[in-house]
């Protein structure tokens, strides 16, 4: 096959140009040539299906390329495999190992191996090889494998696209000869053909080995080994034939992986039934009489005895066909009876007694205890025994209604979803069980129904502004609620402090605070409960509490007080300023009032005596003073200053009455030893009480 590339190139007359001209297939190079000519031939010697695929080719020249259209090749037929196997002759349960190969082909290849014997539909073996253009395969002789043939085939892929398979003819056909390391056990039974319950049974598995190794019979019994042997000829096996030996036997003798097996169906005759075991009662009272009897239809030479069913084993109660007791509640359980014959152990189905006590009066309660429910809430009962024999029977009744029948053990519970306020029917329960005693009833049980708290509210009187000092009555009350009610006072705080609780069979509680203060000021609720156990709580109501009236007369008295003595200090203050100024502008003319200021009151005296007030009194000064002078004598000379205090009264220049003011002279006396001399100097101030 020849791959041939034209190229058509343009050129100058005389101009020689190299031209390169590649050829591909399916994108790999295949062949290249550099030359001047302008055809190229690819040469394939000996065309082979590997060869199919797509070919171009490319020039270049000049620096310019160029390159054909695709061509595609398709190359039929592929060349024959070779197979050859290991060994031309095997055993049975060895393994054929295969070779086939596909010469002058290129991967990826895949390989068809198959084995084939007579009659027989012939077993394929599918490999694929990527890499490389042989392969291998194994397989198993089994056992009836005779003659057997092997061949092969190979394929590969031939448009990449559609994923076509060319296959090539078969190999060569290879023959192996397969030879059995064993023959076919033999499975005999030595006893007698016809085999009853209680004869002894004798089972023989033998073969015929090649070659002794790694060689074991096998007896066995739906999937039950029952004996083996290893590196043996012959399996035996004895036992004494029951009914349940009937059946199919196989005896299978396994070399390697060769195997061999031989089926034998057995059917073992029955000796005699199975025992009856009967009960006079199967359910009745303690203390009354049980009689069980076995027996055997038509087969009476037997030896019975019967048994009572334990977790731990039975328990033998007497060597005999019949047994009579006198039952109590710990004889409740299963029985059975057995028979023997000619060694041969039969067991009957177990009778079911069911021995009852009477059962005791019931009890019925509630479940959380108390015989008392919330209103909205279910109420559980329970109905219990102390004594009776389950199964037993329970059925509740609200009033004389049945609620609901329940079967059980040694109690029942009953939920009650249906709560009214003023239902006052009442609960009972009664049990029963197979004894003949009866039904045994409870005790009426009456439920007290808690109406939860509805509506707290908490007032006050006085309400809202309170005086510091006076009392306060809380009254907390509820609009709905079972008694007793628990009544709890609170002040808001930063953790609420609790002030006053109390629990009354009432609707409503009052608490008297005698004495309110002013630290009392603050928001006040109350919170209420009761057996519901679900807190209430108020609106809040808020205390202001105020000064008292005397406390208000007395806050006004003093600031009367201090008003007042704010006038009186600003009044005096404004009175020694105005002293200060006439005690600054007399005391420049204080040395000529002293002269004059004697003779002008003694002519003034004179003159008005009957409207002078005062002047006895200096009259008398002025003697007092001359005697008391007089009396001192020289002690006197280093007497003080002494000052008298005289009042004078003034008349107006119409001779009127005395008018209001005083004026007050104070008169200066200084004393010499020798001689008495008065130095008198008069100060006048004005007295805001003269009259």
């Amino acid at each position: 096959m020849s791959i041939i590339c034209h190229a058509d190139i343009s050129k100058s007359a005389n101009f020689h140009l190299q031209h390169n001209i590649t050829i591909f297939k399916d994108g790999k190079l295949v062949y290249m040539i550099v030359s001047d000519k302008e055809v190229a031939r690819y040469e394939v010697p000996i065309a082979r299906s590997a060869d199919t695929g797509d070919y171009e080719c490319t020039v270049k020249a000049d620096g310019k390329t160029k390159s054909s259209k695709s061509l595609h090749v398709w190359v039929t037929g592929m060349t024959k495999p070779i197979l050859t196997a290991e060994k031309r002759e095997v055993l049975e349960g060895e393994v054929v190992k295969l070779r086939c190969e596909l010469p002058e082909e290129v991967p990826p290849l895949q390989f068809l191996f198959r084995k084939t014997k007579t009659n027989s539909t012939p077993k394929e073996k599918l490999v694929f090889e990527a890499y490389r253009n042989f392969s291998t395969a194994e397989f198993s002789v089994e056992e009836g494998d005779n003659i057997l043939y092997f061949d092969c085939f190979g394929k590969r892929f031939v448009k990449h696209t559609n994923f076509e398979l060319e296959s090539s003819e078969p190999s060569n056909r290879t023959l192996v000869t397969v030879k059995e390391p064993f023959i076919k056990p033999s499975l005999i039974i030595k006893s007698t053909s016809n085999i009853t319950e209680g004869d002894r049974i004798e089972f023989e598995c033998s073969t015929v080995v090649a070659r002794m190794r790694d060689i074991e019979i096998i007896l066995q019994k739906n999937k039950t080994i029952l004996n083996s042997v290893r590196d043996e000829k012959l399996l035996k096996y004895s036992a004494v034939a029951t009914l349940e030996d009937s059946g199919e036997y196989l005896c299978k003798v396994e070399q390697g992986r060769a195997s061999k097996t031989t089926k034998l169906n057995v059917v073992v005759a029955e000796l005699f039934p199975k025992p009856i075991l009967s009960a006079s009662m199967s359910k009745l009272d303690e203390n009354k009489e049980l009689t069980l009897s076995c027996s055997i239809s038509g087969f009476r030479k037997a030896n019975f005895s019967i048994l009572r069913r334990n977790s731990n084993g039975d328990i033998l109660l007497k060597n005999s066909r019949n047994l009579t007791v006198r039952v109590n509640v710990n004889d409740t359980g299963s029985y059975i009876c057995k028979a023997e014959v000619k060694g041969i152990v039969k067991e009957s189905k177990p009778v079911r007694i069911s021995v009852y006590a009477p059962v005791s009066k019931p009890t019925l309660s509630v479940v959380s205890g108390l015989p008392e429910v919330v209103l909205g809430k279910p109420l559980q009962l329970i109905c219990r025994l102390m004594m009776g024999t389950p199964p037993i029977t329970f059925t509740f009744y609200k009033g004389n209604e049945v609620k609901k029948v329940v079967i059980n053990d040694t109690y029942a519970t009953f939920l009650d979803e249906n709560i009214r306020q003023n239902d006052k029917r009442g609960y009972k329960c009664d049990a029963r069980n197979n004894h003949s005693s009866g039904v045994k009833t409870s005790n009426i049980l009456n439920i007290t129904v808690i109406v939860p708290i509805r509506n707290a509210s908490l007032g006050s009187i006085p309400y809202g502004d309170v005086e510091d000092g006076s009392g306060t009555a809380f009254l907390c009350s509820v609009e709905e609620g079972s008694w007793p009610i628990h009544f709890k006072i609170f002040k808001k705080t930063d953790h609420d402090t609790l002030l006053y609780e109390k629990t009354e069979s009432t609707d409503r509680i009052v608490w008297h605070k005698e004495t309110m203060s002013r630290q009392d000021t603050g928001t006040y609720y109350c919170m209420v409960s009761n057996r519901a156990k679900v807190n209430v709580k108020s609106h809040p109501i808020t205390i202001n509490v105020i000064l008292a009236s005397w406390q208000k007369g007395v806050i006004a008295a003093f600031v009367l007080i201090l008003i007042v003595g704010a006038i009186t200090l600003t009044v005096w203050w404004f009175l020694c300023k105005k002293k200060k100024a006439k005690e600054s502008s007399m005391e420049m003319s204080r040395s000529a009032l002293a002269t004059n200021s004697t003779n002008e009151k003694l002519a003034r005296q004179h003159n008005d005596g009957d409207y002078y007030s005062g002047s006895g009194y200096i009259e008398d000064g002025e003697n007092h003073m001359k005697s008391t002078d007089e009396n001192k004598g020289p002690d006197l000379e280093s007497a003080e200053v002494e000052y008298t205090e005289v009042e004078v009264s003034t008349l107006d220049p119409h001779r009127a009455p005395v008018q209001k003011g005083t004026e007050t002279v104070y008169s200066e006396i200084r004393k010499a030893n020798n001689d008495s001399m008065e130095n008198r100097h008069s100060r006048i101030q004005g007295h805001p009480d003269a009259t």
